[in-house]
């Protein structure tokens, strides 16, 4: 194949790679543990020559791999077949800031922090908040990423008004746009978000903004058991106390974030935890909201309830709180999971990774999003021998999986499915979910080149 034509499209030759000189970093995802292959790396920073590199790859039948920051944990960015790599880490602009329609308008590469940074400086605010934040806008669209404000604000796919994206033929489509009603036929839109690259590439968004809350606090829980903690979950909804957001998280994956950080979590009682945020512009507001968790978790076997309203307390908390996967991975090697289950069910999800722990011989730390249901485990090998960690670990999984299903839960909450996830997707799955899935694909990309072999293929 004749890639040097692509230097008629890319006129600059450092944004175009070779084989050897594609560095391993554009091969792998945020674990680096696999490595794919492929014969070039494109670096575009404009959407039409991404329709021009989408044309080039339509017609000579060469698949195409779209990639942002690179930090995604299910390897959707991998690339499985030699061809092209396209990495839209240089579209990374703010396109219009509409401060009358509270949208902004981004290309995929800016990256989440300083796209939410941006907008906070002028008293804005983009309420998604994955836990990483150096994640690209274009990843969290394409995984429909979530975080802890999700069971206040919603997940990725509640802001995105607008989408533009180049088809696999080369074809550009605007989606949605500023509006906030949308009944003009079929919402493709909704369609791009979470296919994880494998319909469309973004080139463009339109995201919703909300006004910035002029005050936002925290709040630490304490409880015996974690069961204890999320038994209170469903309590503390139910008073309608609207918290931004509740995570849960055992003693002992706190000490092992301490100790990678070397930060302090608050004195406080305790082996397991809630973590709690409120915000607002109404001071009174919040306190009537922190004090109803406060009376309803204390009357459901809570040993402590701490307040957090020091920003530098606030900030070290939950600095914490967002290493517990980092801290985790520098020690061993592990297998990220995001299961999302019913919120009644969260407490039975995690009281059978116990014994799911003990059956299989494999340890699992387990947080998360108590909120929302969200379970983050983390599956550690732990200086297993390769064989029998290969073995034990898909049996692991595919029991944990199976629970999900049976909880009436998800494979995925935020993560993506991608490559390492497909296998337990696709036994989960409903297959008629998985055929109109790969009808849908086959509509978009009839010569199947857009990210091949992730998902549902």
């Amino acid at each position: 194949m004749n890639y040097e034509y692509l230097f008629n499209i890319i006129h600059d030759k450092d944004r175009v790679r070779f084989g050897k000189n594609i560095e391993e970093k554009y091969l792998s995802d945020g674990l680096k543990r696999v490595k794919g292959v492929a014969d070039i790396l494109v670096f575009p920073l404009t959407t039409e020559e991404v329709s021009d590199v989408m044309k080039f790859a339509y017609e000579n039948n060469i698949s195409v791999t779209p990639r942002g920051a690179g930090t995604g944990l299910v390897g959707a960015t991998i690339s499985t077949t030699c061809g092209i790599i396209l990495d839209l880490s240089l579209m990374n602009k703010i396109v219009e800031l509409d401060e009358d329609n509270l949208t902004i308008t981004v290309e995929p590469g800016i990256l989440l922090k300083n796209l939410q940074a941006y907008v906070e400086e002028r008293e804005l605010f983009y309420p998604p908040d994955p836990g990483e934040k150096d994640a690209s806008i274009g990843g969290n669209i394409s995984t429909n990423a979530g975080g802890m404000r999700a069971v206040k604000y919603g997940v990725t796919r509640d802001y995105v008004r607008g989408l533009e994206v180049v088809l696999a033929n080369g074809d550009i489509m605007n989606l949605g746009g500023k509006v906030i009603k949308d009944s003009s036929g079929l919402d493709l839109k909704d369609l791009i978000i979470g296919s994880e690259g494998t319909l469309a590439i973004v080139t463009k968004a339109i995201l919703k903004l909300i006004p910035k809350p002029k005050k936002s606090i925290s709040a630490l829980i304490s409880f015996e058991s974690l069961h204890k903690g999320i038994d209170a979950v469903i309590k503390i909804i139910k008073k309608n106390a609207n918290p931004t957001a509740i995570e849960f998280v055992e003693k002992d994956v706190i000490q092992n974030a301490e100790k990678y950080l070397n930060l302090k979590f608050p004195d406080i009682k305790g082996q397991a935890f809630l973590l709690l945020t409120f915000d607002g512009d109404e001071e009174l507001e919040i306190e009537s909201n922190y004090n109803k968790v406060r009376e309803v978790t204390l009357e459901s076997g809570a040993i402590d309830f701490i307040l957090l309203n020091k920003k530098e307390d606030i900030d070290r908390t939950w600095q914490i709180r967002g290493a517990l996967v980092t801290a985790i991975e520098a020690v061993s090697e592990q297998e990220p999971i995001d299961i999302v289950v019913p919120i009644n069910k969260t407490a039975d999800f995690i009281s059978y990774t116990k014994v799911a722990e003990k059956k299989f011989g494999i340890k699992i730390k387990s947080f998360g999003h108590a909120g929302d249901g969200n379970v983050h485990l983390c599956v550690i090998r732990d200086g297993m021998e390769e064989e029998e960690w290969n073995e034990k670990s898909h049996l692991l999984l595919k029991a944990l999986y199976n629970k999900g299903k049976e909880l009436q839960g998800l494979p995925s909450g935020e993560h993506g499915i991608g490559l390492n996830k497909k296998p337990y997707f696709l036994e989960v799955t409903d297959r008629v979910n998985i055929e109109y899935m790969r009808k849908i694909k086959k509509v978009f990309d009839e010569k199947g080149i857009l990210n091949p072999n992730k998902l549902y293929e």
